[in-house]
């Protein structure tokens, strides 16, 4: 990526979340200077202050940075009224389009761009297998994911190396859907939702940052890119898997309907939707996972080996 002597440097937004913190750990144990974007005043040297919801952002601290990874986005885990389907969009699209018109105005441009995405731009599948080269969806999240892909167009014009980073539910204990199941299957209360046969496509957080690291250096890598494990499972194959890692029982299932009472809209685009997501272009540049294989990954990042 640069020579021995020249320090590499990653611009990232959303380096506070459950992704980007651990890409921060990651890089910066490898030697690389991580650059963080803020929402607020820029304390040091190592931060850049951005508002997207105000159009501003600190451009002269983004020249000669090597790359910039971009995972900004409000959480979509929750009921979604309008309002949080507003900030859903708006966070995604608004942020990507600030933040790439930006990059292609610098005069020392970065060379790569990592922009976040979801495999919820394919919309529900049933149980057909879903690669890149798939059909995209028509639902709200998929129609969100479409437009926060085409708002980095303008980094692509001015010849920066666009990844999009189509991402599967990422396994961590301390975020995302992993750390909301603990408690409940803890107490042995855990179990299916709805039929079960819904497909999941996940990977294990250490494997997603090792992805990133990889595509960093992919050169010949652009467009779309599904951050997923090569092993999908159903939500039924899923539940067995966690019970047996925690070694509690999983006998309950939780009703389709009551998820629908508490999630609304948000059950039907997320929980049920059935994605069964091939990693097809990693697979096919040659990046190994790790943690192929949900048992595995499971015990992993639980500590349960």
């Amino acid at each position: 990526m640069t020579s021995p002597h020249q320090r590499f440097t990653v611009a990232i937004t959303g380096s506070t979340g459950l992704i980007g913190s651990a890409a921060v750990r990651v890089f910066e144990q490898r030697g690389i200077r991580v650059l963080h974007l803020v929402r607020r005043g820029a304390s040091n040297d190592n931060e850049i202050s951005w508002n997207p919801s105000m159009g501003s952002i600190d451009a002269p601290k983004l020249e000669g940075v090597d790359a910039v990874i971009n995972l900004a986005g409000a959480n979509i885990a929750e009921r979604w009224t309008d309002d949080q389907k507003r900030a859903i969009r708006d966070s995604r699209v608004n942020g990507t389009a600030l933040l790439c018109r930006t990059l292609a105005s610098l005069s020392n441009k970065p060379r790569v761009l990592l922009n976040g995405s979801a495999i919820g731009i394919y919309g529900a599948h049933r149980s057909e297998a879903v690669d890149e080269s798939s059909a995209l969806g028509n639902d709200f999240l998929a129609a969100v994911a479409q437009e926060w892909e085409a708002a980095t167009a303008p980094a692509s014009a001015a010849g920066i190396r666009v990844a999009l980073l189509r991402t599967g539910i990422v396994l961590s204990p301390n975020g995302g859907m992993l750390e909301r199941l603990l408690l409940p299957f803890k107490l042995g209360v855990g179990g299916r939702l709805g039929s079960g046969d819904q497909w999941t496509s996940w990977i294990a957080l250490s494997d997603y940052v090792e992805a990133l690291s990889f595509l960093l250096n992919a050169d010949a890598i652009s467009g779309p890119v599904n951050l997923v494990a090569p092993n999908p499972v159903t939500n039924a194959e899923f539940t067995r898997a966690l019970g047996r890692v925690l070694g509690r029982p999983t006998v309950f299932t939780v009703p389709k309907i009551a998820m629908d009472l508490v999630f609304g809209e948000m059950a039907d685009d997320t929980i049920f939707a059935s994605q069964r997501v091939r990693p097809g272009r990693l697979l096919e540049a040659g990046f190994v996972f790790a943690l192929p294989t949900l048992e595995g990954a499971l015990r992993k990042e639980l500590n349960s080996e």
